[in-house]
């Protein structure tokens, strides 16, 4: 049997995000929700990357599993060091999907472009947690037809303030665990330059890119699963 995947959700969305990536896979799959979203409500305002870390070997640990390939999505970089120093050689693969990995001890803010670092600020300040639709179309929608976009739309969510600001710890990605990165060529919000130097950061190796934007599980789901299959089968 392929490894089974773990998928964790970036920032703005919840586990529903993934759903028209499913299909096309042929392993067991856990979509975790991580706290404040979905099936695991939570006070948002406190939530911090521990809690999220948390969420995914509360996860892991319900689903059995003594293996997996672990896939964060874009926010879910900066919670996958610390779920991968509890879960140690239970995660056989580590992917970053066009993922955010600030330095350790910094946060996400210092790595986001000048002009979504703005727009994040003045959601904070406004208290509007949920990105509006014409920033969405911008930053999530640029490779997504009217029809994928409104299924996006319907799918975003308020996020953890907290976790915009919080510095993160990278110290859980010293073992020698595998790690490969998915780089999205037309990712609007993460462009590939920033990723590569992401990528570095971790040690990912091999960098393997995607003609697509950064919600590449919603326009992209068929050729995001065969990469995900061939790291899966490695």
């Amino acid at each position: 049997m392929t490894t089974p995947l773990v998928l964790v959700h970036g920032g703005g969305f919840d586990s529903r995000c993934w759903d028209l990536l499913l299909p096309w896979l042929a392993m067991p799959v856990v979509a975790v929700d991580l706290p404040g979203r979905g099936r695991r409500p939570a006070p948002l305002e406190s939530v911090t990357f521990a809690d999220c870390a948390d969420a995914i070997v509360e996860d892991v640990d319900a689903a059995d599993l003594d293996e997996f390939v672990l896939v964060g999505h874009s926010l879910a970089g900066c919670s996958l060091p610390r779920a991968v120093a509890r879960l140690g050689d239970r995660v056989r693969h580590v992917v970053f999907l066009a993922a955010m990995v600030p330095a350790s001890g910094t946060g996400t803010m210092h790595e986001l472009q000048s002009h979504v670092r703005a727009h994040v600020k003045k959601s904070v300040a406004e208290r509007q947690l949920t990105m509006d639709p014409e920033r969405a179309k911008r930053f999530f929608g640029n490779d997504l037809d009217d029809g994928r976009f409104a299924w996006c739309l319907e799918r975003l969510v308020p996020e953890a303030e907290r976790l915009t600001t919080e510095p993160v710890d990278l110290t859980g990605l010293r073992p020698p665990i595998p790690r490969s990165w998915v780089r999205t060529t037309r990712d609007a919000i993460l462009p590939p330059e920033k990723q590569t130097r992401f990528a570095a950061r971790v040690n990912a190796n091999p960098v393997i890119d995607l003609d697509a934007g950064h919600m590449c599980m919603i326009s992209q789901p068929a050729a995001l699963a065969e990469i995900l299959h061939r790291i899966a089968d490695t």
